[in-house]
Order: C-alpha cells, then structure tokens, then sequence
C-alpha cells in the first residue's frame, strides 16, 4: 500500500504542470501514467498532425519553446521531446506504465487501485485528458456491412484506407486535416459539414494564435462567460499547423476537389442522408469570424499599431455548391470508407465517485469538484478559453493549486 498526499492521474501537459506547482508548494505527490509521458501524443495521434499552436506558444510553468523556429508548428515527435523534456526539468514523480483501475473515496481522501497496486491519497487530480474516447454517433450503427469505419485515434495516413471515395464526416480541425491529406493522396473525398468556426492562419500579418493571444481572448474565465456550457462545447478552430500558414476552409478544401454537403443527420436503408441546412451554417461560421477580425482591429486601433501590421482586410464568403446534396446512396457512390471526425470525449471510466451528470461528464466548477479534494484538469474550457492547449496548463494549474493547498491548510487545522 503506498500513501502520498496527491494523486495526479495523467502525465500529458496538464498532469506535468500540476506536478510542478505541487512541488513549489512542497505537497507530497505521485503521478501515474498509462504509458510513458505524453502517451496520447504517442500513441492516438496521426502521422501528419502538428499542433495547431505556433512554437512560441507552447509555455508551460518556468520551460517553454526555445528552438530555433518560433513561428512554425510542432509535429507530434516534438511535442513528445518537449513534454519528455518537461518531465525532467522539474522533476516529476511519474510512475509510467499505471493504469488506473478505480478510485473511490475514503474517510481520509481517495483509495486509487492501479495494476501496480493501490495508492491512498488526501487530493486527487484527474489531468488524464479531454481526447481519450472518439465520439461516433449512433448513424454509424447504421452504415451497412463492407464500409470502412475509422476514427482519428484510429487513424494514422491515408495509406490505410481502402480503395475508393471517402467520407470524412465534421469539420472541425481535424476533419478537415483529414480531408485535405486524403484528397491529396489521390482519393474522392466528400467532406459532411456541421457547425464549424472558421478563421483565418494569419491576419493582418500574424498567426491568428498572436492575436488571440495579444488581445487577452484566449485569457476569458469560465466565470465571464454567460453559457459556459455552450462555450465548452464549441467545435475546435478551422487551422492547420503548415509551413506555408495557408488557411484551412472549405473554400480550400472545394479548391482541391473535396465535395462539401451538410451535416449527416441520418440513415436509411443504404442511403445516408444530409441536411439541407449547409448554407446557413457557413453563413454563420462566417459572421462570427467577421467579428473576431473586428475585435482585434478595434484592439490594433486602441492600442496603436495601425502603422505597425498589414491594413485590415476581410476574406471571400465561403462557397458551397447551389444544392448541395441531401443523400447519397452507399451502393453506387463509391464510398468505400467513412472518417468519423466527430468529436473526441474524456475516460472517467476508473472514477468511481458521484462527480458526474445524467450524460457522464464531470460536473465541475472550474475543475473543482463536488467532492472534497477532487479536481480535473486539461477539459475544454475549464478554468479559461485556453484550458485544453497546452499554453493553458500552466495558469489552470496556478489556480487549482492554490485551491488544493487551501484544502489541505483547512483540514489540517480541523484535524
């Protein structure tokens, strides 16, 4: 039986960085770790992903980037080298190749059982990640047997796919990655769009990350947000991490050859059917990217840099097809395999604690639990706009610290 004052379940940036502000505050603690630091980089990643961050930004607290390319955009061996190197610049007392089978609660704190045993704990942190699960809707129950179905995390190059036309169904950032190297490889692709958030790579001559970042929006609280469960929810940012910065939408997608129809909405028989509703949500995708370009040019202009960056300027509507279409018979399409790009969830399968809603989320007030001393890290939208990247881990983790240590001064003076 081995015994500390915090459990850290998850090694991956979020876990890291709580790590490295427990031991400034000198709390006693262990994390454990599946597989090694940064499994699900290593190990649910495809080959081509870099991160939609530019280098710069990859901060983590007292290490960040230092390499000789700032401005471009790691690819997922240097993603691990600098979490690998992360782990050892501040020390952290991983225990790789844990898996955790269940925590439950105790009088004094938390029983963790691993298959290497069992860790009892004061506090508890859950930092195993946001991307653990790949969301398939239940349509896919209905694709008839001979189509290959495949998720992202399944998913490494396009070398694995059958032969024919491919269905790449969301887009959102990684559906739309997918897509593009897909058709680049040779391949028909039909790309099924539902709600997206388009933007552009760069604007007034700066990544689009500098001026999320330059205007404080990546700094919004979940406590300034009027739904934060909307907020939680919203579809990753339409970018791709590419040497040359080119925009990724759907007026480059169509540019390539990838047909573009509506959301998936359902299935009959072996005929998939579409939403006529296409045109209305790039229609909006479009407005909102509009006034994300007016918020940072009324910053730009408040903080005097008009002489300093490009004139402002605005980009094409999107562009669909006059009908696009509403169905598309299996059979005769040619469609040979379907990309659920749909989405990602959390495994909290190992957490036996009465934390969660009717639909099995973590209910949470900015990763702070209903049970005493449990937390979670590393979700969309936790503590600010910025949780999930890695950029965002290291004030979550100031703050959820500072929690844990006020926790722990309480009880102690109560014992």
């Amino acid at each position: 039986m081995n015994k500390t004052t915090t459990v850290i379940i998850g090694a991956g940036q979020s876990g890291l960085a709580m790590s490295q502000q427990l031991t400034q505050r000198s709390i006693d603690h262990v994390l454990l770790e599946r597989g090694d630091i940064a499994n699900s980089w290593r190990t649910e990643r495809w080959d081509s992903l870099r991160l939609l961050t530019p280098n710069w930004q990859s901060r983590l607290p007292g290490f960040r980037y230092d390499g000789p390319d700032p401005d471009g955009y790691m690819d997922m061996p240097e993603v691990i080298r600098f979490l690998d190197g992360y782990g050892r610049h501040v020390q952290a007392p991983v225990e790789t190749h844990t898996s955790v089978e269940a925590v439950r609660r105790t009088d004094s704190g938390y029983r963790v059982e691993t298959d290497r045993g069992t860790w009892l704990c004061r506090t508890l942190v859950a930092a195993s990640g946001a991307c653990n699960i790949a969301g398939v809707p239940k349509i896919a129950d209905q694709v008839p047997h001979g189509i290959d179905c495949i998720t992202p995390m399944q998913y490494r190059n396009p070398g694995q796919l059958a032969d024919g036309r491919v269905l790449v169904v969301g887009a959102s950032a990684t559906g739309m990655q997918l897509a593009r190297e897909i058709r680049q490889s040779g391949r028909d692709v039909i790309l099924a769009a539902g709600e997206h958030v388009r933007v552009p790579r760069v604007y007034r001559g700066r990544d689009i990350k500098w001026w999320m970042d330059r205007c404080g929006l990546l700094d919004l609280r979940y406590d300034e947000v009027d739904d934060i469960r909307r907020a939680r929810r919203v579809p990753s940012l339409q970018l791709a991490g590419t040497h040359d910065r080119a925009d990724l939408d759907i007026n480059a997608l169509a540019e390539t050859g990838i047909e573009v129809v509506g959301r998936l909405a359902g299935a009959r028989d072996n005929t998939l059917l579409f939403s006529g509703a296409l045109g209305n949500i790039c229609a909006l995708a479009d407005l909102k990217m509009n006034r994300l370009l007016d918020t940072i040019d009324a910053w730009i202009e408040d903080n005097g840099m008009t002489g300093e960056v490009d004139a402002k300027h605005r980009f094409d509507p999107t562009r669909i097809a006059a009908s696009p279409r509403l169905e598309i018979d299996l059979a005769s399409s040619g469609i040979k395999s379907i990309v659920w790009a749909t989405g990602y969830r959390p495994d909290h399968s190992w957490l036996d604690v009465p934390v969660f809603d009717r639909k099995g989320r973590i209910v949470h007030d900015g990763g702070v639990t209903g049970s005493p001393g449990l937390y979670v890290m590393g979700l969309p939208f936790l503590r600010r706009r910025k949780s999930s990247l890695i950029d965002g881990a290291a004030d979550d983790a100031r703050d959820l610290a500072d929690h844990l240590q006020a926790f722990l001064a309480d009880r102690s003076l109560a014992a």
